[in-house]
């Protein structure tokens, strides 16, 4: 059996369950044997029935003692059978569960693992996992694997599964590592590291194995980055800029950058002057200013002669965007166009010809941008807003309309800097790091569903105040399945019963765009006190006489999104709040409510939501190009990360094309690895 085998060869896996897995993505041998667990059970601690806690889970040894009885209660099966192991005895309970009954057999012994719990004066193990005592047991008395199976496969068979695989590849693990790595990391070997992930020997073979697999990922992976900076930032610009006066585009701004706004600036300039490609990331917190940053730069490529194109993620955002940067650079003089899909035929066919023939000079629009019929004149600096909204063949499909333009990358959506060298380790990264004089700290406040009347009594006074509010769902529509708020019932609930003498809204995904603009046009206009939505106002909406912003269902939303909801207001020299409604019960939710409680500090925030919901769910990674981490977490492993960033370096300035005998393994492993997630990748 080799690696790149169908999985239908590995024993005991037939048509129906290969298709299980490949749902999984699991197609070859080699996704079966690097299908890493979630999590493990301690199952190695084997006790005497004298010897269980009550209100845990243990594992422990007993002998069926008679034979298991079937009860019907009502719509439930349950199945009762007297345990014993000489020294004492325990019930075993197992709910809904039939065929419990048909499998242990009377006298036969069996390791039972499983929550104990005393119930009408009896001990009980309920639904204990359980088979017979044998010395290479893969699911009792060890350290047992977890893994996320597909629907209607046990652990059971995962773990028989990927065990039958190992087997059949025997010697067959090749190591792709260098030796000098090897040996200077102290690392184990592969073959070593996948059979004790999955089944370790101890604990120490654990952390071994561990270490290992998440060194050679977080390698491979900063290698690959490597290579794609080293081939942007080589790169001999065409643009040509001599003139860096920005005196009448701070003038027309009408305020004055932070020290932040202007260091970043100057990094920008930087760049600009070593006659490459600029390849530059912009992060800054809510309301830090980054696009006043942006329209700076802009201005001064507009100035020497070149276009300049900012994508940004949504219809909405393209509008606001177009609406206040022609407000500004109209007074300079400069001609500003919108392509978007909501942009009607007649205007889109002038502006696509104004923009061809290079009588536009600020294009602003959504992925209608990258259009094939869309056609810039000289193009010298695309921006994107809200990065991770957009898939990388998107952003390059953009910077390849130009002749190597330079590129410019915002997100108000911050990244830990460990995560930020990961996702965007081909850009040079700047951080805005202060908001401007004036902004009010907005007070946030978690509350559950029985401050409902203490809250709508809250809008109608900051209404009555001249001020206007956000309501957030989570959902557009009523789900049975799911009690949660929905835009259009809650919209239809305020309107009618809770305040019928405010003027109410709602917006959401589904509306055509010319609705939406319209919707929010209203709203910038004060025209409605209450405007209720789904996270399509997430980014970048710029009201400043919205002073409320109440999030119902928050324990649907990560931290990020909760703070980037948040920013939606506190945008003017008004009081401004947040209230995060939420009856969730969970450890999680709650940490996640106290958090926001806390701090309005987006970087603080966003460890936390690493820390939390682990670099997988931060946001979507795939949208990157980048492969999934199988293992690393780096919120746990940064030490490992540097070492491996250190490593990268190394082997990249020693041998940037990893020609020499000893990487070529590794290199090859590098090729096969990003060409088959990249084929995976959707636009």
């Amino acid at each position: 059996m080799e690696l790149g085998d169908s999985i239908r060869v590995v024993k005991n896996i037939g048509e129906t369950r290969a298709k299980q897995l490949n749902r999984l993505g699991i197609e070859k041998v080699e996704d079966l044997v690097e299908y890493f667990p979630r999590t493990y059970e301690d199952r190695s601690n084997v006790v005497a029935l004298d010897q269980i806690v009550k209100g845990e889970v243990n594992s422990f040894k007993a002998r069926v003692d008679g034979s298991p009885e079937s009860l019907r209660v009502r719509t439930m099966t349950i199945v009762k059978v007297r345990l014993t192991d000489g020294k004492g005895f325990i019930e075993g309970v197992w709910y809904n569960q039939p065929y419990i009954k048909n499998i242990l057999t009377p006298g036969r012994e069996y390791v039972f693992t499983g929550k104990i719990n005393e119930r009408y004066g009896r001990i009980q193990a309920e639904n204990p996992d359980f088979e017979p005592v044998r010395e290479d047991s893969l699911n009792m008395g060890r350290i047992v694997p977890v893994y996320t199976v597909p629907a209607k496969m046990s652990q059971k068979t995962m773990r028989g599964c990927i065990k039958d695989a190992l087997e059949g590849i025997d010697g067959e693990i090749e190591e792709f590592m260098p030796r000098s790595i090897i040996n200077k990391r102290n690392l184990c070997d592969r073959r070593y590291a996948v059979n004790n992930i999955h089944f370790p020997e101890s604990d120490e073979g654990f952390f071994k194995a561990r270490r290992r697999l998440v060194f050679e990922e977080l390698l491979m992976l900063q290698l690959h980055l490597l290579q794609l900076k080293g081939n942007v930032t080589g790169k001999v610009s065409s643009v040509s800029i001599r003139d860096y006066n920005t005196a009448p585009i701070l003038d027309a701004l009408g305020f004055k950058l932070t020290q932040a706004q202007e260091n970043v600036i100057g990094e920008l300039f930087a760049d600009l002057r070593k006659g490459t490609v600029m390849n530059r990331l912009i992060q800054g917190d809510v309301g830090s200013g980054k696009t006043a940053v942006a329209m700076v730069l802009a201005y001064v490529i507009i100035k020497n002669g070149y276009q300049t194109v900012l994508m940004a993620p949504t219809d909405v955002l393209a509008n606001q965007h177009y609406k206040n940067i022609s407000k500004v650079f109209g007074s300079l003089g400069i001609r500003c166009a919108l392509i978007t899909s909501g942009v009607r035929k007649k205007e889109k066919n002038a502006v696509l010809s104004d923009t061809a023939e290079g009588k536009a000079q600020m294009i602003i629009g959504t992925h209608a941008l990258i259009q094939e019929n869309v056609v810039y004149n000289n193009l010298g600096l695309v921006i994107t807003d809200e990065q991770h909204r957009f898939g990388v063949r998107q952003r390059e499909s953009l910077e390849k309309k130009g002749k190597d333009p330079h590129v410019l990358v915002m997100t108000a959506t911050p990244i830990p800097r460990t995560l930020a060298l990961i996702l965007y380790g081909d850009l040079d990264i700047s951080i805005i790091d202060a908001l401007p004089p004036g902004r009010q700290k907005i007070d946030t406040f978690a509350v559950d569903r029985s401050y409902y009347k203490r809250l709508y009594a809250f809008v109608k006074k900051e209404v009555a105040k001249g001020r206007q509010a956000y309501m957030i769902c989570p959902m557009i529509e009523e789900n049975d399945k799911m009690e949660l708020r929905s835009v259009l019932t809650y919209t239809a609930e305020l309107k009618e019963v809770i305040f019928p003498g405010l003027r109410v809204e709602c917006i959401h995904g589904r509306m055509k765009n010319d609705e939406k603009q319209e919707i929010m046009t209203l709203f910038e206009k004060g025209d409605i006190d209450v405007l209720v939505s789904t996270t399509v106002i997430e980014v970048g909406i710029n009201v400043p006489n919205a002073t409320l912003m109440i999030i119902e269902n928050a324990e649907r939303f990560g931290l990020s999104a909760l703070h980037q909801l948040r920013g939606r207001v506190g945008r003017g020299s008004e009081k401004s709040f947040c209230v995060l409604v939420s009856d969730a019960k969970n450890k999680t939710s709650l940490e996640r409510l106290k958090t926001m409680c806390r701090t309005n500090d987006g970087f603080v925030i966003s460890e936390k939501d690493l820390e939390l919901r682990g670099p997988g769910d931060f946001f979507g990674t795939r949208q990157h190009g980048l492969p999934e981490m199988k293992i690393a977490n780096l919120y746990k492993d940064i030490d490992v990360l540097k070492e491996a960033q250190e490593t990268a370096l190394f082997l990249y300035n020693t041998d940037e094309k990893m020609k020499k005998n000893e990487n070529k393994l590794l290199k090859s492993r590098i090729l096969r690895l990003f060409e088959r997630k990249i084929k995976k990748i959707c636009l």
